[in-house]
């Protein structure tokens, strides 16, 4: 250090030579002859520090030679220690403008990368799937849960819907100074890195912001890497979006154990309530969850209660620490909110899983919901399905199934059962869909597989009472009423105006009675209530094969389920499924108004109400001819099967083939459609004969009326 100062000296030169001359020896170092070895390696330091420092040049003209400092090469240079001119420890101490600039040396390459990192980090547009995905939970008409559906139990809510109790108290438990912060929290940080430098693990010092980075942009892996980029993006996230938009978030992704994301379903799997009902005392104590869900649950051993009642009082305290819980009021949470112990979700197996299956693919059609977006999940879907109906009638088919022994009778193999109730105004009360959804996903009551036989006779008619009939091709149509007689004989030819009928094989088409019976001249309302097939033949011919198609499909069957237009068509060659049936003959009940079934009355997600298009009841027939037709079928002498002591009418329905048997029936409150037929799934879609299904002979049709009448007894009890 003393070099160069002699050498912005005026006396720089003669200096020189005062040294020059009280140097002995004849060592030449750095052209200066005449030092001493010793010396000589001094001046070497001092000359060569003050040629790297600085050189003269000549100024031109003047015969002067000028010096030209190089003060950014005295910066960069390798630092020389010993320092020379220093004594003691002090000739290893760096100068101050070493110190200086290695520090803005530092501070600025720092600043330039974490700049850059910044620059190129950026908030991803897709946010975690897991975090955000939420589930689908379905409810029965009276309001309580039926099922959920998902990968998690999550339920987004708006924050304008949680208390503000709730709110604090996580915030006093995580991030007191959320509101003002700038999505980190500098002490936070610094003793996170701390904490990490001392035992290696990552861990505090998370903000609020921080913590939604993680739970929805990154994976929960500890590094610094991971925890860099988290800052990253909390400070970015904090101003592209309001803290009310991310708390909102972070309240609704968090995991609080039990399967369950988010305040709400937190708030219902830990206290059985909305979280618009929670108090500041229960906020809390789902507060103290957020440190980790398997530490705090006092359901999962002892020693968590003890944490968890520790962690309560803390934030309680907190809460009134920091304003947001009077004195007084805190003075009344002295007991524990003790949570009800964890239950098994619902889930959509058995008969649920059918229910399931019908309500979402009507909120779907309804509510005009794409497959993508309803994956998403977050939706409340309030059925029409009622659970003592669905009880009884699940109760009814599985007690007909004790009648059968499969393994001693062939014809008791493969049997299948349908079944649906529907109220008259359309709504799906209660199905049969098969054994168990999880094993048969295959919906039983909503299949159209088999013929609907001699029950599809009601609508025939119907279509005669309400268009009348003629007998000459495009002549006029004369009137029908109930007391219109046909003949009721067996094997009697089907006539049209040009003459018997005849199918295409050449064979003529003939009425045939259950049992080979023949009735005579009957009318039309004793042939309906007594099942007598071959006046209904003939109507259907007389009455035109459109109308009696248009009559149906007005009550309610689907034209996908109609048959060929021939004969056969009248009775009963279509196939429709036992929910539709049920609800075409429901259209009598209405007296003659038909709405079409659905099993969704309402849907929400996330709170907020979606738009559902409800089907509207449209005029299928007059009224009077509706109340003849449920006048023709209530009969009380038991001929169509109904034993119940409830106000009803019901109508068999029998194949020629035998192949399969319904019976329907209804009342004021219900109709209910039940069949029962044969099919190897594994084989073919083909159903197979009945004859000696549960030892009986053919064309009996007492086990579906069985059904019938044991589910319409127990709801009338």
């Amino acid at each position: 250090m003393l070099w160069p100062l002699l050498r912005r000296s005026r006396r720089a030169g003669m200096w020189r030579r005062t040294l020059n001359d009280h140097c002995t020896g004849t060592v030449a170092v750095c052209g200066r002859p005449g030092l001493s070895w010793l010396d000589g390696m001094t001046q070497h330091n001092i000359f060569s520090r003050t040629a790297r420092a600085a050189r003269t040049v000549l100024v031109p003209g003047t015969g002067r030679r000028k010096q030209t400092k190089r003060p950014f090469a005295r910066l960069l240079r390798i630092p020389d220690l010993p320092r020379a001119g220093r004594q003691g420890w002090r000739r290893w101490v760096p100068s101050w403008r070493l110190v200086l600039g290695s520090v803005l040396l530092f501070t600025g390459t720092l600043a330039t990368v974490v700049g850059v990192a910044y620059a190129r980090t950026d908030i991803p547009e897709d946010l975690n799937a897991f975090a955000t995905q939420q589930d689908t939970v379905y409810y029965w008409a009276d309001g309580t849960p039926m099922a959920r559906t998902g990968w998690v139990s999550r339920q987004e809510m708006p924050l304008s819907k949680i208390p503000d109790h709730v709110r604090w108290s996580v915030l006093a438990a995580e991030n007191a100074n959320f509101y003002s912060d700038h999505g980190i929290s500098t002490q936070g940080i610094t003793r996170a890195l701390w904490r990490t430098v001392g035992d290696g693990d990552t861990q505090g010092g998370s903000t609020i912001t921080q913590q939604y980075v993680k739970n929805v942009y990154l994976s929960q892996d500890q590094s610094f890497s991971r925890k860099f980029t988290e800052i990253l993006m909390a400070v970015k996230l904090d101003r592209r979006l309001s803290k009310d938009e991310i708390l909102q978030e972070y309240l609704n992704t968090s995991w609080f154990g039990r399967g369950t994301y988010g305040l709400q379903r937190a708030s219902q799997a830990y206290y059985g309530k909305e979280v618009t009902q929670l108090n500041a005392s229960e906020g809390a104590f789902l507060a103290s969850l957020l440190k980790g869900a398997s530490l705090y649950d006092p359901a999962v051993n002892p020693r968590n209660r003890e944490r968890a009642v520790e962690r309560w009082r803390w934030t309680l305290d907190r809460m009134v620490e920091i304003g947001r819980l009077s004195p007084a009021e805190r003075a009344t949470y002295t007991t524990f909110p003790e949570p009800k112990p964890p239950h098994r979700p619902n889930s959509a197996g058995g008969q649920d899983g059918y229910l399931v299956q019908l309500a979402e693919s009507y909120a779907k059609r309804a509510g005009h919901i794409s497959d993508a977006r309803f994956d998403l999940g977050g939706y409340q879907i309030y059925t029409t399905f009622e659970k003592p109906r669905m009880t009884a009638l699940t109760r009814a088919v599985r007690d007909a199934r004790g009648a059968l022994d499969p393994e001693q009778r062939k014809a008791d193999r493969f049997v299948r059962f349908g079944a649906a109730s529907v109220a008259p105004d359309g709504r799906i009360l209660a199905v049969y869909g098969g054994p168990d959804y999880e094993r048969q996903a295959f919906n039983e009551s909503n299949a159209g597989t088999v013929p609907a036989g001699t029950a599809f006779t009601p609508f025939v008619y119907a279509a005669g009472l309400q268009h009348g009939v003629t007998h000459k091709r495009n002549g006029p149509r004369s009137t029908v009423t109930p007391s219109t007689m046909y003949d009721g004989d067996d094997d009697i030819p089907v006539m049209t105006p040009e003459g018997p009928y005849w199918d295409r094989s050449g064979k003529m088409v003939k009425g045939r009675n259950d049992g080979d019976t023949s009735y005579g001249r009957i009318s039309l309302h004793d042939a309906m209530a007594k099942s007598v097939n071959s006046p209904f033949l003939q109507l259907g011919m007389d009455t035109g094969l459109k109308l009696v198609r248009s009559t149906a499909e007005a009550s309610g069957l689907l034209p996908s389920s109609f048959g060929p237009p021939v004969p056969a068509f009248v009775m009963g060659n279509s196939t429709p499924s036992a929910i539709r049936m049920a609800d075409a003959y429901g259209t009598f009940a209405a007296h003659g108004v038909h709405t079409d079934p659905y099993s969704v009355r309402k849907v929400t997600r996330n709170g907020e109400p979606v738009r559902l298009d409800l089907p509207r009841p449209k005029r299928a027939v007059r009224s009077d001819v509706a109340d003849e037709v449920t006048a023709a079928l209530a009969r009380p002498d038991g001929r169509n099967g109904a034993v119940s002591a409830a106000p009803v009418a019901a109508k068999t329905g029998t194949t020629e083939d035998d192949t399969a048997r319904w019976y329907v029936g209804y009342g004021p409150a219900a109709s209910t459609a039940v069949v029962v037929y044969r099919m190897d799934l594994k084989k073919s879609l083909a159903p197979l004969p009945l004859k000696g299904l549960a030892g009986g002979p053919a064309d009996d049709g007492k086990l579906p009326a069985q059904i019938w009448n044991t589910y319409t007894e127990a709801m009338t009890k």
